[in-house]
């Protein structure tokens, strides 16, 4: 962890900025602004970006990834840019969190994967490069992105801490349990071989 010099009260900004950030659910306003239905009524019911691409339209999947991404990591980027690395973690936290339970939908958010990747590339980008790396490759011999992901959280640790990221330690275990925990139903698909394939329309 960095020391924490922050005041409680600039902690707390950051915690409610990172919230509000993560929470936009850029999933279902480009689908309804791209005239492709409800998203949660689509596939998995899921506001992320793999869900997306069920609608048959890459290019809404693609945005949906790029801006669930950038939302973790503009959080991230304003806090380090304004305050210090302490606030810099509470914000990255609670953008997954927003992203995840977003309160206008009832806190029933995303899987958290594209936030968790823009998280790491704005916190450490050899770690993010890294995670990336991870998810394509998980994701390209399985083909499906929820191992894409798991695999992904799943060695964050491991490159934080071999990259010279360690201060960093305890917020990747952090989003990675996070992450896990979206993904329960996931696994269960996976061990029982019904997890559906990228591109899979539901």
């Amino acid at each position: 962890m960095p020391p924490l010099d922050s005041s409680i009260t600039v902690l707390i900004v950051w915690a409610v900025v990172g919230y509000l950030l993560g929470s936009i659910p850029y999933g279902i306003v480009l689908t309804r602004m791209m005239g492709l239905g409800d998203l949660r009524n689509i596939g998995s019911g899921n506001i992320g970006a793999t869900n997306v691409l069920r609608t048959g339209s890459k290019k809404a999947a693609a945005l949906t990834l790029i801006l669930d991404a950038a939302k973790g990591a503009v959080a991230l980027l304003l806090a380090r840019f304004i305050s210090g690395e302490d606030a810099v973690q509470v914000a990255a936290l609670f953008a997954m969190l927003g992203h995840c339970y977003p309160v206008w939908l009832r806190f029933s958010g995303g899987k958290g994967v594209a936030t968790f990747l823009g998280i790491m590339l704005a916190l450490a980008w050899p770690v993010g490069i890294g995670c990336c790396l991870v998810w394509l490759f998980a994701a390209a011999v399985t083909r499906t992105s929820s191992m894409g992901g798991l695999a992904a959280a799943s060695s964050s640790t491991f490159l934080l801490v071999g990259l010279g990221y360690g201060y960093a330690l305890l917020l990747g275990i952090a989003l990675t349990i996070l992450l896990y925990v979206r993904h329960r139903s996931n696994i269960i698909r996976i061990r029982e071989g019904t997890e559906p394939r990228i591109g899979q329309k539901g």
